[in-house]
């Protein structure tokens, strides 16, 4: 589908056209209506990655006022650690894709995962708990 745009740029107006690609937009609504139905095929859309199940087992309990938060609305592509992990400073521990980029959340400090609140798949909004490192 593709959408036109007028943009100002130092008071200059440009007319852009964008084709529209891809089910990111179509997932972003799907998050505020929280049921279990919902719930359901966004996991089964993650199950085919492998590290979906491990992720799922070492999730915890809910987020303290301590857990690192979405930067950015975007979807959760992949989890490089597990609770219980030995972490350092600006490691990455997750991909956050947000407008087709991919975007590297990092430990904020040396610590252990505590808690992992996202899973593959999941869509955040800014300020939605990812993970604990304490």
């Amino acid at each position: 589908m593709l959408r036109k745009f007028k943009i100002s740029i130092d008071g200059q107006e440009y007319l852009v056209e964008m084709e529209e690609i891809g089910g990111v937009p179509q997932a972003a609504p799907a998050a505020p209506a929280a049921s279990a139905p919902v719930a359901e095929p966004v996991q089964a859309a993650a199950a085919p990655l492998e590290e979906a199940p491990t992720v799922s087992a070492a999730s915890s309990a809910p987020a303290g006022a301590d857990a690192l938060t979405a930067p950015m609305p975007g979807a959760i592509l992949k989890v490089l650690v597990n609770v219980g992990d030995a972490v350092k400073q600006n490691q990455p521990l997750m991909i956050l894709e947000a407008m087709k980029m991919e975007n590297e959340i990092v430990a904020s400090s040396d610590g252990t995962v505590t808690g992992i609140h996202v899973q593959p798949g999941d869509v955040v909004n800014p300020g939605d708990p990812l993970i604990t490192v304490g």
